[in-house]
């Protein structure tokens, strides 16, 4: 009994050193900026010499805002970003002072502006952020107005130059806005740093590292208390500190707390905790700063790959853009989510952020539905890259000026913010400082010896398809030999390299390697903790041999099977990014009309390509099969005889490609089908008559091939033992005699936010999708919402976005529909000359369950 009494005693005194945080619901640090804006397009680069402007007459806009992609695609424009203009425009806000500023401070987070951004307050000038990926805030508590006089906000935006980038950027105020008002004893904006050190079935210990600052006028006693909620709701942890901090002066303290029996984040279960952090003095709460976070533990081994909480994992990866197509860079959170979900059914569990920091949005979505980030910051860095051709600079006019313009004075503040924002998120696992780099540094190339002419660098010679041809001791050599520019890449890669660790030492770093053999031996690999290898697999085998301590992997590649052979052969090598998940638009110098592509998995409207089902049967363990289409001529592959076996005409047939998914074509067209299955063996019917069995072992890139001359019908794939055999179908259409209206959803949120899909497919007399027939859709909204867009997915679709028809592509097409603040029904009406209309209702539903 008295031993009972004894931790009974213990638990209470315990307890009681856990000082209970006051009701912190009055506690209201951000305030959504993005509505009731004025947006004027401007006519030239003229700096603004006197602000405010007179806006009575600017068009009334809601952020996000990008200006870009309202505008037509136009072939004298540049393909490089799209064929879609730039400019120059001002933005202005007008509100009333939030708090008294004796009393609170007040600050303006601007998440992203592409970019050149002049920020004014007042007339009084705050600052500037050249890059357009960065989030930065500016302090603007002293030059509010007094009382209820209106304060206006203008921001000049200067995207004259708008090939700057090597794909499409957008232009504008495309990213959040928040108006931040805190006490003037607060944590800072992105003023928390926490890690997971250590993890086990029955606790985490979680470090939390909180910055205070005291701009009171007089020297602060207060208690900082931090209590972890699960993603119930429900306390787990608290810890309280009673501290001081002198006027004027900042400091941070460390705060160490545990939690029982953790719910770890991983790519399948990914839990979520907050840590809920409270100044408090005189018993009351006088600021509140929220930090969500996942508790997990990141390894990696040099010979045996990656661990997610110490499992093993192979990293299914894509690169994307950070454009969402038809909305360009203003993405909808609801439009991420219906890609994050197609990508993650197909298997995708990671995302490289090409080749830029994205939103805060975005990293919100990828910590919420599980997928890992490789949190990519710079696409060049000392010298310029080409943006219409890739590569090292050939341009020198105007609009292709870039970041290189601003990387020595601005690299470590944007890199600094970027990381501040991002670092608390589970979903970041990597910070790769750096994409392709070397084609910026010359002498690069010509170590490897495969440039041979120095009058000619896009020589590369049998680089691409070639072992290195030297030994990391001669190309030590040769690189020492070489002769080289102001900038040493070895020297600047150390340097970014130490300002990320500096700020975030619990996670690695990396860079995309495109001239690896060079980099392995000048330093510049060695500078980052593992190198990701770009369209390289043939040194991968070489890096291994002479650099077994160096862990190696793929941060991208074309999405091939060899690309996931070097991932299931050698173990250390953990990870592909393939290029790319998402069609995006840029990157089409001199292809008009082409504005997209690339993307392998979804196309530029999200859906499906039948790259979608190649994936899923390499990165899924569940049973697969699938047909794919397409004619001889362009399949890559000539016809043998009539056994229906194929050869390839070169190696490169051997490669993914989108393959149709339909069953169309004329009477005895020779045309090749592709069925994608993860079993060991298919068998091919047509029209129930067997066109014989393929094997996984005459598949060098895990796709059955038959070859046959066109035949009406039902084409059908078998795979399985007997009793449990899975089967798939494509039927030849007839015409199409109407169409399918459906929605994503048919309820949205009066937030002025949320997002509907509305999709139309064609579809003959049988129900079955015409994917061969297109027509022109209209779409007609009653209703309080706001049509967003529409497109059909098609690369060379140069219709404007902004618009209430379209014209199909493969018999579809999608229109984008966005709720506003007004509740309500909404009707959706298409129509399609020819075809009975058809109708979606969507409820707009209010925020508040009373109304």
């Amino acid at each position: 009994m008295k031993t009972n009494f004894l931790i009974i005693f213990l638990l209470a005194s315990l307890l009681s050193c856990q000082k209970e945080i006051p009701n912190t619901s009055t506690i209201n640090r951000e305030t959504d900026f993005n509505f009731d804006w004025k947006f004027q397009l401007q006519k030239d680069t003229t700096k603004l010499t006197q602000v405010p402007l007179i806006d009575t007459d600017w068009r009334d806009i809601r952020l996000p805002h990008d200006w870009s992609v309202e505008m037509s695609f136009d072939s004298i424009l540049e393909g490089a970003t799209g064929y879609l203009p730039g400019g120059v425009a001002v933005y202005q806000k007008h509100f009333e002072t939030p708090a008294n500023k004796s009393e609170k401070n007040t600050y303006i987070l601007f998440d992203g502006v592409y970019n050149n951004a002049i920020f004014w307050l007042n007339g009084t000038l705050l600052g500037e952020n050249p890059y357009g990926y960065s989030p930065v805030y500016f302090d603007i508590t002293e030059v509010l107005k007094e009382g209820s006089e209106e304060n206006i906000l203008t921001v000049h935006v200067d995207h004259s130059r708008y090939v700057d980038s090597r794909w499409y950027t957008g232009s504008g105020i495309y990213r959040n806005v928040k108006l931040i008002t805190l006490s003037k004893l607060h944590i800072p904006i992105w003023g928390t740093y926490l890690t997971t050190p250590e993890i086990n079935e029955n606790s985490a210990k979680v470090n939390l590292e909180v910055k205070v600052e005291n701009e009171s006028a007089n020297d602060s006693s207060f208690s900082l208390s931090t209590k972890i909620l699960d993603g119930e709701g429900n306390q787990v942890a608290i810890k309280s500190d009673d501290l001081q901090l002198s006027v004027g002066s900042k400091n941070s303290f460390l705060q160490a707390l545990e939690v029982a029996k953790p719910k770890l984040w991983d790519t399948e279960n990914p839990n979520m905790y907050k840590a809920v952090t409270s100044i408090i003095q005189d018993g009351n709460v006088i600021d509140e700063y929220t930090t969500p976070f996942g508790i997990r533990s990141l390894r990696f081994d040099v010979k045996s790959g990656f661990y997610l909480n110490e499992k093993p994992m192979d990293v299914k990866g894509i690169c994307i853009h950070h454009d969402g197509g038809l909305v360009g860079a203003a993405v909808p959170e609801g439009v991420w989510r219906r890609r994050f979900e197609k990508l993650k059914a197909c298997g995708v569990n990671a995302i490289r952020t090409s080749h830029n920091p994205f939103s805060e949005e975005f990293m919100n979505l990828c910590d919420e539905m599980g997928i890992l980030v490789q949190n990519e910051i710079f696409d060049e860095l000392d010298y310029a890259k080409d943006k219409r051709q890739n590569y090292h600079d050939r341009h020198d006019d105007y609009i292709s000026r870039g970041y290189v313009e601003h990387f020595q004075k601005w690299g470590k503040s944007d890199l600094t913010r970027t990381m501040l924002r991002d670092r608390n998120h589970p979903s970041v696992f990597q910070w790769s400082i750096g994409n392709e780099i070397e084609w910026t540094y010359l002498h690069y190339r010509y170590v490897t010896g495969f440039w041979k002419d120095p009058k000619d660098p896009q020589n590369a010679g049998e680089y691409w398809g070639s072992e290195p041809m030297f030994t990391p001791e001669e190309m030590k050599k040769r690189y020492d030999a070489s002769e080289k520019g102001e900038y040493i890449l070895a020297e600047t890669a150390k340097k970014i390299n130490g300002w990320v660790k500096e700020l975030d030492p619990s996670r690695v770093t990396t860079a995309n390697l495109v001239i690896p053999q060079t980099s392995m031996v000048s330093g510049y690999a060695d500078a980052v903790d593992i190198v990701g290898f770009s369209y390289r697999n043939k040194d991968i085998p070489w890096a291994l041999k002479h650099f077994p301590n160096k862990q190696v992997t793929i941060n991208e590649n074309p999405g091939t099977w060899d690309d996931w052979k070097q991932v299931i052969e050698n173990p250390g090598v953990f990870s592909v990014f393939m290029w790319t998940g998402i069609d995006y638009m840029g990157e089409r110098h001199g292809d008009w009309p082409a504005k997209s592509g690339w993307g392998d998995i979804l196309d530029l409207a999200g859906f499906e390509l039948q790259g979608w089902n190649y994936f899923k049967s390499i990165w899924v363990n569940k049973p697969h099969i699938s047909i794919g289409t397409l004619p001889v001529a362009e399949s890559g592959f000539k016809q043998t005889g009539i056994s229906g076996q194929q050869l390839p005409e070169n190696s490169g047939a051997y490669k993914w490609r989108d393959s149709n998914m339909h069953w169309n074509y004329e009477d005895g067209e020779p045309v090749v089908v592709e069925v994608c299955s993860n079993y060991s063996m298919v068998e091919l019917f047509i029209n129930g008559r067997s066109l014989g069995r393929r094997s996984m072992s005459e598949s060098p890139d895990r796709l059955f091939r038959w070859t046959m001359p066109y035949e009406a019908g039902t084409l059908t794939a078998k795979a399985g033992f007997d009793g449990s055999e899975i089967t798939a179908e494509l039927k030849t259409t007839s015409e199409p005699v109407g169409f399918v209206l459906t929605s994503d959803k048919t309820s949205l949120k009066a937030d002025a936010y949320d997002v509907a899909h509305i999709e139309v497919q064609l579809v003959d007399k049988d129900g079955l999708p015409v994917k061969t027939e297109n027509t022109k859709i209209e779409f007609e909204i009653v209703g309080e919402a706001k049509l967003l867009g529409v497109d059909n997915g098609a690369r060379e679709n140069i219709q404007d976005f902004q618009s209430h028809s379209i014209v199909t592509a493969k018999g579809r097409c999608l229109m984008i529909l966005q709720s506003t603040k007004i509740a309500g029904k909404v009707k959706v009406i298409a129509k399609a000359g020819g075809f009975e209309s058809q109708q979606q209702i969507i409820d707009i539903e209010s925020k508040d369950p009373t109304k």
